[in-house]
């Protein structure tokens, strides 16, 4: 590790990808491998607080924690998760940070934080605004990056995983995205924690004529890479039969390329907005998201009133209205179906 940190403390509930991620670093050849200790344990938790405690002090805290997909958006019970860990959580380490200052706390947006219309991007767009009102007392960047090809979850990874199972290939066709590496991702994090002034979000510098494609050549590209050639089908039920009888010595493959008809796709996403100060010029490949500082009692009433909100029962509709009130920009678009209502 070229900085030579001299401990690193991992922690994530997803007790299998930890017990991975340490068998990676560990038998990767660093010259300096520091003390690493991996927690599987929420940040949102009183555990959480206790071993920062023992810890402490830290250098860096870098918080990538997030509910980060529009396809939580189904029921009330999936937003209250996704703005607990989106922003309640995040408030709360922030203010457990307050007490114990790092040099330096990094947090990862999206890019679906820009004019928001899903509660996954409100609520990150929210939680920038409320890391940047910590800045008089430690230094805080944050960045926002497009999709990452191929990364857990992700639609491109379901390509992978559908084909081994024998199952249809299915994304829209109106629908154009940013893709980076995860390499890229990776770098950019790192360069928002090493180059970035505080008060600063890094967003790579990708153009709508070159870099914005549609998800559907991506599909058509794995599937040449597989040696196939799609045949396309024009209902779920058409495609799932036509997966379910293919034989594995056909040279084509089943696919459906639905138009887009659920809550919250964008049909292409934006890194910044009109009203963003933009420097385009300090870095070739990154752009920079210059913003204002928030006054922090400004948060703590808004933290108050979020609180508050929970503390009753309220509907979807109640969470868009508070989230419209507080995120500059939100414009929410239901259409009364989520994505885990197809294939």
């Amino acid at each position: 590790m070229w900085f030579n940190p001299k401990k690193l403390i991992i922690v994530d509930i997803n007790e299998n990808k930890l017990a991975e991620a340490i068998r990676d670093i560990r038998s990767t050849p660093y010259l300096n491998l520091p003390e690493i200790i991996t927690y599987p344990i929420d940040f949102g938790s009183n555990v959480f607080e206790k071993l920062f405690d023992y810890h402490k002090p830290f250098d860096i805290v870098a918080n990538f924690a997030a509910h980060k997909h529009v396809r939580s958006e189904k029921d009330i019970f999936s937003i209250e998760a996704m703005f607990q860990t989106n922003f309640i959580k995040a408030e709360r380490l922030l203010q457990l940070l307050a007490k114990n200052p790092p040099k330096h706390f990094f947090c990862v947006s999206t890019d679906k934080a820009t004019k928001p219309v899903n509660i996954m991007g409100a609520t990150k767009k929210l939680m920038e605004d409320v890391v940047f009102a910590y800045q008089d007392i430690f230094k805080v960047t944050t960045a926002r990056f497009a999709n990452v090809a191929f990364s857990n979850g992700s639609l491109l990874e379901s390509f992978i995983n559908r084909f081994e199972n024998g199952q249809p290939l299915v994304c829209p066709n109106d629908i154009r995205r940013y893709f980076v590496s995860p390499i890229e991702a990776g770098q950019l994090c790192l360069l928002a924690n090493i180059c970035a002034n505080s008060g600063e979000i890094f967003i790579p510098k990708l153009y709508p004529e070159k870099d914005l494609v549609p998800i559907k050549n991506a599909l058509l590209f794995f599937l040449e890479e597989q040696g196939l050639f799609p045949k396309e089908f024009a209902s779920e039920e058409q495609v799932k039969r036509a997966a379910a009888e293919r034989m594995s010595s056909d040279s084509t493959y089943p696919i459906f390329l639905p138009t887009s008809d659920t809550t919250g796709e964008k049909p292409i996403e934006e890194f910044y907005a009109v009203n963003d100060i933009l420097d385009e010029n300090r870095f070739n490949a990154l752009n920079v998201i210059e913003t204002f500082k928030g006054e922090k009692k400004s948060v703590e009433n808004l933290l108050d009133e979020a609180q508050k909100t929970f503390e009753k029962e309220i509907t979807k509709k109640d969470l868009v209205i508070f989230l419209e009130k507080y995120v500059d920009g939100f414009k929410h678009e239901e259409k009364g179906k989520h994505l885990d209502q197809k294939l």
